[in-house]
């Protein structure tokens, strides 16, 4: 036989496999393996690809797992593509499609979500600039069962999708609402758009209020750097008495006493993560705390961020 006829011969060999060996073998790629190339092989590859079974879950986390983001995140024609892919795998995946962990999508996609997706019980969508409450109401009446939601860094979200969401979805038992450093934002400096940036929701009391009122069955929560007071925990610790976790580093308007006060009703609680840091003067005025000794009171210092 010929050398130059065998690529051909193997090439015909792998396009004759059956369907049901075809999606085997999808079914123990890498989401990234599958999309870049396997796809492309040939009619009968990409039909197999596209088959209900392959996309009940769709998650891109790990491809923003990078220590350092890109700028390229953040552009439009990087979330159109985010929105592509995302309404490609909801028609493909006939309603079968139960969890999503992507970032930089926009109300685009998640309306089809929300249209095609009943079943969805995990959705992450950090980093969005483009979604808003217009695409969260209606995964909010339309996604019951969600169990898992995570909002972080997601500044047009305001707290009316977090009572909505609450009020319509009976099984949340994890929220993860944070927000960037805004201590010190040096960190997305040049990479986050500075308007963006600035544009970090100040009512963290009126989230918390919204989350203590709406999701009494939380067990996990997370609210990195939110801007909420002592009343706002407190409301959180009265209205989520199941809490397991509880996330509050970077939370600079409580002190280690709002903590202790408001944890020692949650009666379930595992684990809780302090705003464990140093806070220099230059970021808040002295005489709304008093004395510089007080800050031993108001920040545990063990640890030096900024």
């Amino acid at each position: 036989m010929n050398a130059e006829t065998e690529p051909k011969e193997s090439e015909s060999d792998w396009c004759e496999l059956t369907r049901e060996l075809l999606i085997n073998i999808l079914s123990r790629l890498s989401v990234e393996d599958r999309w870049r190339g396997t796809m492309m092989v040939c009619k009968s590859w990409f039909s197999a690809f596209k088959d209900p079974s392959l996309h009940s879950v769709f998650d891109l986390d790990s491809q923003f797992d990078s220590p350092l983001e890109s700028t390229r995140w953040w552009t439009p024609q990087f979330e159109a593509m985010i929105d592509s892919m995302l309404q490609s795998v909801v028609k493909w995946a006939q309603s079968s499609l139960t969890q999503i962990r992507i970032r930089h999508c926009s109300d685009r996609s998640l309306a089809l979500v929300a249209q095609r997706c009943p079943n969805i019980e995990v959705l992450s969508i950090r980093s969005c600039p483009r979604v808003t409450d217009d695409s969260m109401s209606k995964i909010a009446l339309s996604c019951k069962k969600l169990r898992e939601l995570d909002i972080s860094y997601c500044y047009e979200i305001s707290h009316e999708s977090l009572v909505l969401i609450g009020r319509t979805c009976p099984n949340l038992k994890v929220l993860k609402r944070n927000f960037m450093n805004w201590l010190d934002p040096s960190q997305h400096q040049g990479i986050v758009p500075n308007e963006y940036l600035n544009a970090c929701p100040q009512d963290g009391d009126d989230e918390a209020v919204a989350i203590a009122n709406s999701m009494p069955d939380l067990k996990h929560l997370e609210i990195r750097f939110s801007k909420l007071s002592a009343k706002g925990l407190n409301s959180i610790s009265q209205g989520c008495p199941n809490l397991e976790f509880l996330d509050l580093s970077g939370c600079a308007n409580l002190t280690s006493r709002d903590i202790a006060n408001a944890s020692c009703s949650l009666v379930h609680l595992k684990e809780i993560k302090k705003p464990n840091f140093y806070i220099p003067r230059s970021v808040f005025h002295t005489e709304r705390y008093g004395h510089w000794s007080l800050y031993d009171e108001r920040f545990q210092t063990d640890i030096f961020r900024i």
